[in-house]
């Protein structure tokens, strides 16, 4: 049983991969290459020497990912990089076998930001199926991460670094509008993204703390019909003892709770966030 659930999960894992190289590619070849959008990494090394020097950008994205790839090998050892290899040589691949695709949709050009949004929206939903997928095309992150290993630089920030070089040259050979786009673009991507590895939340977790805790937890279980839990907690600067009372509700409640405990208590100290997953809940 734990064979087939685990040869079931590595088949929806390569599917994932699957769609999200081909949508990626897609999305390269039909609006970002043609709109010369630069949004840093592999693909916007790719676009800036397409235009200076009319190479390819499914060669270019090979040959930075195999380097990187080696280098992977090297410093990061074999297990670590295997999970970039298969998406290293096909993302190149499915660059090259949609190169035309542009030509078969052509695009109108007149409301560029509409194109932007509509790349990032996809641009994200194609990022966001690869990380679910647990894989990667590898890339220029290696190279973030090996810098991690051996000096301890943060991820994050290194990417941030060779990210904004990459626009900043962009912008340098197509103009600070663009780069105001390709920046659009990677913001819209990176919402998408946390949609697709988090899922919409149809939930929100409250955290309350007040002087009213009897009234309040009366109005949740009698007039919104949820259940709640309270906990101690101690004040870090007084450290009083307090009680704080949790509870998640749906989303489209949100707004009768935040009412209904203000016009409970209009000192009330409360927290909000999304949650993701509710379980064991009656």
């Amino acid at each position: 049983m734990k064979q087939q659930s685990k040869k079931m999960t590595t088949i929806i894992r390569i599917i994932n991969l699957t769609i999200s190289m081909i949508l990626g590619a897609v999305v390269y070849n039909s609006i970002v290459l043609p709109l010369n959008l630069v949004t840093g990494g592999t693909s916007g090394v790719a676009t800036i020497t397409h235009y200076l020097y009319d190479i390819d950008p499914a060669i270019m994205i090979f040959l930075i990912s195999a380097a990187c790839c080696i280098l992977s090998f090297m410093y990061l050892g074999v297990e670590r990089t295997l999970g970039t290899v298969v998406g290293c040589i096909a993302y190149p691949i499915l660059v090259k076998l949609t190169s035309n695709v542009g030509a078969l949709m052509p695009l109108e050009t007149n409301d560029m930001l509409l194109l932007v949004l509509f790349a990032g929206v996809l641009g994200g939903a194609s990022n966001g199926l690869m990380y679910k997928s647990g894989y990667s095309t590898g890339g220029l992150p290696i190279i973030s991460q090996i810098l991690f290993e051996k000096f301890h630089f943060a991820i994050a920030k290194t990417s941030l670094v060779m990210n904004i070089i990459i626009v900043s040259v962009g912008a340098y050979f197509f103009g600070i509008t663009n780069a105001l786009y390709a920046v659009i673009y990677l913001y819209i991507n990176s919402l998408v993204i946390d949609k697709v590895l988090l899922g919409i939340s149809s939930n929100k977790a409250f955290y309350i703390i007040t002087n009213h805790e009897k009234e309040i937890k009366e109005y949740i279980i009698n007039n919104l019909n949820h259940t709640v839990t309270t906990f101690d907690v101690k004040g870090g600067f007084l450290e009083s003892k307090r009680k704080v009372i949790l509870t998640v509700v749906p989303t489209r409640d949100y707004y009768r709770v935040t009412e209904g405990i203000k016009a409970i208590d209009n000192d009330v100290f409360f927290v909000a966030t999304d949650s993701y997953q509710v379980s064991g809940a009656k």
